[in-house]
């Protein structure tokens, strides 16, 4: 089978392909819907053609991902190369969604010498991804778990969710798993507490008579007999899985740790003030190590979903916030970025500065995020780690101007 070149017109909702042959011929014609079932269903007929390479407008996000992924071979065209290469193909140059499918292909088939294949991520990006997701899907798992448990307590024993500052940690599930129940920890006194505080190695400060003093002035669970040992098996339950899932959390961060310390681009993420080990690998693992994926700090900035989307309609315009985006990305920068302003005097000045204007706390988050990635592309496009000296330089001296 002759090679083929494949156009990509995409869009939020729907994407509409042109498959033509190294003639100009169209072979095939389709849409998928931006959902899990249409980007495999796009997948699988491409793969019918051994060596086709594909165009499209843009370098990132899932829809890229996936292809790449997959091994197809993507070529990102610039907007603006699209624009005058449609001058071709129709006389006004007016945009059509699906005749831009057919441009994208027909132009790669006639010029695709002039473009570069995206490259795939690199393994040692790829491995801390698959490190870092894995984590944070298990985070999350655990933060449903210990919802549930404390739901449970709230209902028939909100002391024992009260005596330790975290109901996720080791010691309060190791009181839980003895004294499931009100009526497990009856003549729990400070000679029996103070001997299982010992037991599991307690190293908080609360003495135990305060702690003890949590479990009985705090409200009780109108619940009979049947109804608390019901839900003394659920709390167990519960206990039981968050001590198989907290080790695993923790093997994982070690197994990411290292990952970044041995990735090309790890010192240069860790060099930002409160990225940490896991933040700077989650940052690490979403933006990757292939350059041309984000062509300026604007496509990096869309992709983390931390600038508004503008919509245009006549002479209506409004602005809201962007959904569309890699959610994995917008949570670790938007993290950073809040954990910044505790390091960084130009950070907390900057988030000062947006709240005195009226944004409230995430609208101020995403704002920050926004300037920290400016620096954080630059520095990523160099491949120097950030120097705050050279940063606070600059930005005074943009000031001044």
């Amino acid at each position: 089978m002759d090679h083929c070149t494949a156009g990509l017109d995409w869009a939020s909702e729907v994407h509409a392909i042109c498959v033509v042959d190294r003639e100009g011929t169209v072979r095939e014609s389709f849409e998928v819907a931006h959902d899990a079932r249409g980007l495999g269903e796009l997948v699988r007929r491409l793969r019918r053609y051994p060596g086709l390479r594909l165009a499209i407008e843009r370098p990132d996000g899932l829809l890229v991902d996936t292809l790449v992924e997959a091994g197809i071979a993507v070529v990102p065209i610039h907007p603006n190369k699209l624009k005058s290469a449609r001058e071709r193909y129709s006389s006004s140059g007016a945009k059509s969604d699906p005749g831009d499918a057919y441009v994208l292909a027909d132009f790669l088939r006639t010029d695709g010498h002039r473009f570069r294949e995206l490259r795939p991520l690199s393994d040692q990006t790829r491995t801390l991804r698959a490190l870092v997701r894995t984590r944070d899907d298990l985070v999350k798992a655990k933060v449903a778990l210990t919802n549930q448990l404390a739901a449970q307590l709230a209902v028939f024993w909100p002391g024992a969710g009260a005596i330790f500052y975290q109901l996720d940690s080791a010691i309060a599930l190791a009181f839980l798993e003895r004294y499931p129940t009100p009526e497990a920890a009856t003549g729990l006194g400070e000679w029996r507490l103070a001997a299982f505080l010992r037991r599991n190695a307690y190293c908080g400060r609360k003495p135990v008579g305060e702690l003890l003093e949590r479990l009985r002035t705090a409200p009780r669970g109108l619940v009979g007999p049947t109804e608390s040992e019901a839900r003394g098996e659920c709390v167990k339950a519960l206990v039981r899985a968050l001590q198989v899932l907290l080790p695993q959390i923790a093997e994982l961060e070690g197994a990411l740790a290292v990952a970044l310390g041995e990735h090309a681009d790890g010192a240069l993420f860790k060099s930002f003030p409160r990225a940490g080990e896991v933040n700077a690998a989650q940052l690490l693992a979403e933006i990757g190590d292939v350059r041309e994926r984000f062509v300026d700090d604007d496509v990096l900035a869309m992709e983390a979903g931390v600038v508004p989307v503008t919509k245009r309609s006549g002479k209506a315009t409004s602005v809201g916030f962007r959904w569309a985006c890699n959610k994995r990305l917008r949570r670790a920068v938007t993290t950073w970025a809040d954990n910044t302003r505790r390091a960084s005097p130009w950070a907390r000045a900057l988030y000062e500065r947006a709240r005195a204007r009226g944004a409230d706390h995430p609208h101020a988050i995403r704002i920050l995020a926004r300037a920290w990635l400016r620096v954080l592309w630059r520095c990523w496009q160099d491949r120097v780690p950030y120097d705050e000296m050279r940063h606070l330089a600059a930005a005074e001296a943009r000031f001044a101007a």
